[in-house]
This record gives structure tokens, sequence and C-alpha cells, in this order.
């Protein structure tokens, strides 16, 4: 048994992920987290466009991009973080790459995105 097989048999065995639902770069999500104060938790929601999604299985991460007080904010979650209590899809956009860095120079009505009809 080598590194790679021990690496993945402790990813496969202890780390528990969450199903969350189907979504893609270009897609308006809200991620609601657990934020940790000293001893006390609470929720915090962050709704933006999903800019990429990257890795694969237990290593997979997706950033997230929001416009707040006019500043560009991203925020890169891991699919396996025990801290995202939830992932709700708000609008399934259209866009024809995976990767939408494009939207970081772009501001206004130029940044929008066109929605899909998706079910």
């Amino acid at each position: 048994m080598g590194k790679a097989d021990i690496i993945n048999f402790v990813e496969n065995e202890f780390i528990d992920r969450k199903e969350l639902p189907a979504f893609k770069a270009g897609d308006t999500i809200k991620v609601t987290y657990k934020i940790k104060e000293g001893d006390k938790e609470r929720l915090q929601g962050f709704q933006g466009v999903v800019i990429q999604r990257k890795g694969s299985k237990n290593t997979e991460t997706f950033t997230v991009r929001k416009i707040s007080g006019g500043i560009g904010v991203e925020r890169i979650f891991p699919f396996a973080s025990p801290m995202i209590e939830a992932v709700e899809v708000m609008k399934h956009g259209v866009v024809r790459r995976a990767r939408i860095f494009y939207l970081r120079g772009l501001k206004g009505k130029k940044a929008r995105i066109k929605e899909a009809v998706r079910k």
C-alpha cells in the first residue's frame, strides 16, 4: 500500500461530504455557513455567482463572487467543509466557460449573466 492509497483510504472513510444541489459556473447561489466567534456559533449567508469549480472528489472547491459596497468579494468554499450548512441555487446562468474570471473586469450591466430556463 503506497502513500496515495493511504491518502485515498483516509479521504473516503473519514471525510463525510454533504449532498449539495447541482450547480456550475454562472449560477447564482446562496451558501449558508457557520462562523465561530469565541464560544458562540452563528450562521451567515454569502450570495453570489459561482465563477469556478476546481478539484475532484474530496478536494473539490467552488469560488463564489459577489459585489459588496462596490467592491468585488470572492470566497472559496471546500465541498467537504463541515462549516457549510446549506447551499441554495437562486438562478441558473448561461455561460460558455467553466471558469468565468472575465467577470472580475466587468461592472454594472456588463457583469450580468443571462438566466437559463432549467428545472
